[in-house]
């Protein structure tokens, strides 16, 4: 099994209560400890871990902290999408998520291969999109702790509850009658299809509101903030 305990105390102790990252902190103070623990899982045997609950919580959080781990390499950076003379680049941005540079359980993944084919096409968990983030202000707060197998059904609960009650991920206007929400919700649309007739109506499970949303009230998706989720202290 994996002793989520280092990783847990890390993020217990450089991310606050609001899930901004201490990246200066984090790097100048301990720099080693993130690369060093997923070091040992390299040559892990993945048979241990079987039943979905110890999957989920496996797996969101190695997909968090290869991403942060990476952050650290590269910090200081202000945005994780990468310009040139002020344009985006979106084949860097890609390439992020797209390499199989992650050597764990004696394999080759990449970020993008975590999130497709293990967390939303086996586990197939939605509530996985307000947990696994990718370092910017418009993902998910990173939680200031990890996520444990007999927890991480709650955990999720927990972080799409704090998601969608978050004015700055969704909101509903009241006098344009409007459903403002994340883009995560446009990209990933199919995966809380596979929960819920439509998107106004997942939302609603988990907004607090008066007003009853239905299939038919409007959507705008919200302007992307990729800029770094960071706290200076």
């Amino acid at each position: 099994m994996i002793d989520f305990e280092p990783w847990d105390t890390l993020l217990r102790q450089y991310v606050d209560q609001q899930g901004r990252v201490n990246y200066l902190a984090w790097k100048t103070e301990q720099p080693q400890v993130l690369t060093d623990w997923l070091s040992k899982q390299k040559n892990l045997s993945l048979k241990s871990h079987t039943q979905p609950q110890e999957r989920l919580a496996l797996w969101i959080n190695l997909y968090n902290a290869l991403t942060i781990s990476r952050i650290l390499e590269l910090y200081p950076l202000d945005s994780i999408l990468p310009k040139i003379f002020g344009i985006p680049n979106w084949l860097a941005f890609l390439w992020f998520f797209q390499r199989r540079v992650y050597y764990i359980f004696g394999q080759r993944y990449s970020l993008a291969q975590i999130e497709n084919q293990i967390l939303r096409n086996e586990l197939q968990e939605p509530r996985i999109h307000f947990a696994i983030v990718c370092a910017s202000v418009g993902c998910p707060l990173l939680r200031s702790g990890a996520y444990f197998p007999e927890q991480v059904i709650q955990q999720l609960d927990e972080d799409a509850h704090r998601f969608i009650n978050n004015p700055q991920k969704v909101r509903y206007d009241s006098h344009s009658q409007t459903l403002y929400c994340n883009k995560i919700f446009q990209w990933y649309r199919q995966d809380f299809l596979k929960v819920a007739p439509s998107i106004p109506e997942y939302i609603g499970s988990y907004l607090k509101t008066d007003v009853p949303l239905t299939v038919s009230t409007p959507i705008s998706y919200l302007e992307y903030d990729w800029s770094l989720n960071q706290r200076i202290s």
